[in-house]
């Protein structure tokens, strides 16, 4: 039996009353002195100006509180839910709550100069009248009626609140004009661009842990209110435009940071987020299990680094730019058709034991050319230091440069490279799986006895996959090389604390969504970002990351960016997120099953 039925049993109207009442006292008390004195990152002292963790409860309120409004049927508000109405309410409010609270217990276990505890007297009365409006406004959100009937039958409050969260897909927009389509998509954009600099913009652990809680919450609320259904409908119908609108949201960010240690880490997102791109050749369209891919990131970066004019190394050359990177593509080519011409004939966990096994040998292999075990090519453990500093065109990319009144540094120069790199790369991952090719790919994944028997060569197919993949990874390597100064074969791992390393790649692909275009982009620089912004936790971090991922597999094993087809195969149809007119097409590869 099912029913709309809330958590708690509250009228409507003063349930939604109650709602709209908490959220406007924990927006107020962003504008009031959270504590007495400074010694707490962010300085929440001040009154009238919301600073640091106060500006998340104060966008998590407004949020909120438009969302509630929305259920009123406010004309200029509808627009926010064409999905559910209560359950975005519902998250926005119990992601109020949990910022505001974490933000008053990471104050009162805050510890001074002399290491003693701040405590419970450090408060000022705006976080309390924060603390306690979020509170109410969480609880009778509970007691609004569910968008989506809960089955009663199902067993422990805790299912049952997982039922409440749900809300049916939004039915099918209208048409608007090209124009204002254009205009959504790049406004979402916009958006996404200054939710993600803000993240990286984070100066201190307690304020991104805030920023982290409130984007989970205020994502999955948005998602259940049908907007970004709405805006990936948008975005599969004019495909090319929202191409062009991220390409120019990831030229923009540079041009937003100041501080040369936040372009890096932007540089390494995206090099991370290339590498896991070429994997999701192999691993998301073709469907092979490759649990050594960070060997032919390694493959390029050595490769790269022999020929780029390091003093340290044993070849003693030094090509120009362009050579060096076709050098590292096809080095990590040779050794993806060495490497999978004899092991493609396998297949599931065989295959995956085989490639486990190369990514080991190949770290022990470059770890023993150091002339005393073997020959002197890789300097052993100590790696090829002293990488020089591209010149491409008369460009030094290790000197800050001023454009259009922005200074742009080293990091900055080697971000806008790599960007240029990962647009090659999402070419060719896109035209790929759009072919012939991609749709035998996708044959082949879904299920390769039955490819066969249609005519397909799988086995040839399948290489050429992972020759592809390795080429990509490859080139992401000849930049990687540059911008760490070094290479290593530490560096290199099946699995680590630090990325890349394969299991990390593995993850990123699952994480995002395997076979789409955005899918491992997405997973790549979560899985960067936090581990780069929570160093304080590098202890308990792959504890905390098996912890994530057994989570998602539990509650959402499509990962966070998936199309129609995944989600059909893991949810129901009344749970899904997109509409249900939408055609079940693969995001990247753009095959329908029939065509597969």
């Amino acid at each position: 039996m099912t029913t709309n039925t809330a958590l708690l049993p509250l009228p409507t109207t003063a349930a939604r009353a109650t709602t709209t009442a908490g959220a406007a006292l924990a927006l107020i008390g962003t504008f009031l002195a959270w504590t007495y004195t400074d010694t707490f990152p962010g300085d929440l002292t001040v009154t009238g100006y919301p600073g640091g963790l106060q500006v998340l409860t104060l966008i998590s309120a407004a949020l909120t509180l438009l969302f509630v409004l929305s259920g009123y049927g406010i004309k200029g508000l509808r627009w926010l839910t064409p999905g559910g109405t209560n359950s975005p309410t519902r998250l926005l409010a119990i992601g109020t709550l949990l910022t505001t609270a974490y933000t008053v217990i990471a104050v009162i276990l805050t510890k001074d100069d002399n290491e003693n505890l701040l405590g419970v007297v450090e408060l000022e009365p705006g976080a309390w009248v924060s603390l306690i409006g979020a509170l109410v406004a969480a609880v009778a959100a509970l007691g609004l009626p569910n968008d989506q009937p809960v089955d009663d039958t199902a067993t422990g409050t805790f299912s049952r609140f997982l039922g409440s969260l749900r809300a049916p897909a939004p039915a099918r927009a209208k048409a608007l004009p090209a124009w204002a389509e254009i205009l959504i998509i790049a406004v979402a954009f916009g958006v996404a661009l200054e939710v993600f600099t803000y993240g990286i913009d984070t100066e201190y652990a307690e304020l991104f842990i805030g920023y982290v809680i409130a984007v989970a919450f205020g994502f999955t609320a948005l998602t259940r209110a049908g907007l970004i259904a709405r805006v990936t409908a948008l975005t599969s119908k004019h495909r090319n435009v929202t191409l062009c609108a991220a390409l120019v949201a990831a030229f923009c960010f540079p041009f937003t940071q100041q501080n040369e240690e936040y372009a890096l880490i932007g540089a390494n997102i995206l090099i991370f987020a290339t590498v896991a791109l070429g994997l999701n050749v192999v691993v998301g369209l073709a469907g092979l299990l490759d649990l050594g891919y960070v060997a032919f990131l390694g493959v390029g970066a050595y490769a790269a680094a022999l020929v780029s004019g390091s003093p340290l190394s044993p070849v003693g050359v030094q090509f120009p730019f362009w050579a060096a990177v076709l050098t590292g593509a096809a080095v990590s080519l040779v050794f993806g058709v060495v490497i999978g011409a004899p092991t493609l004939r396998l297949r599931g966990d065989y295959l995956a034991i085989v490639t486990l096994g190369f990514g080991e040998i190949f770290r022990l292999t470059v770890n023993a050319l150091n002339g005393v075990s073997g020959p002197d090519l890789t300097n052993g453990s100590q790696g090829i230091p002293s990488i020089p500093d591209l010149k491409l065109l008369g460009f030094d990319f290790g000197l800050s440069h001023d454009v259009g009144g922005f200074t742009l540094g080293r990091s900055a120069n080697y971000y806008l490279l790599m960007l240029l790199f990962t647009a090659v790369v999402v070419l060719v991952f896109r035209r790929s799986g759009e072919s012939r090719i991609g749709r035998a790919w996708v044959a082949i994944r879904e299920d390769e006895t039955a490819a066969t028997a249609m005519g397909i060569n799988a086995f040839r197919l399948k290489l050429l996959a992972f020759a592809l993949g390795a080429t990509l990874a490859g080139l992401a390597g000849t930049v990687q090389a540059h911008v760490s100064y070094t290479v290593t074969p530490e560096q290199y791992q099946f699995a680590g604390s630090v990325p890349p390393n394969s299991v990390f790649l593995l993850a990123a692909v699952v994480l995002g969504g395997m076979g789409t275009l955005s899918g491992p982009l997405v997973g790549a620089a979560l899985l960067y970002l936090i581990p780069a912004k929570l160093q304080f936790m590098q202890d308990y971090q792959l504890f905390l990351f098996g912890i994530a991922l057994i989570l998602l597999m539990r509650f959402r094993p499509e990962g966070l960016v998936a199309d129609r087809r995944k989600q059909l195969e893991f949810h129901e149809t009344g749970q899904l997120d997109v509409p249900p007119d939408t055609p079940l097409t693969d995001t990247a590869a753009g095959t329908t099953k029939a065509g597969a």
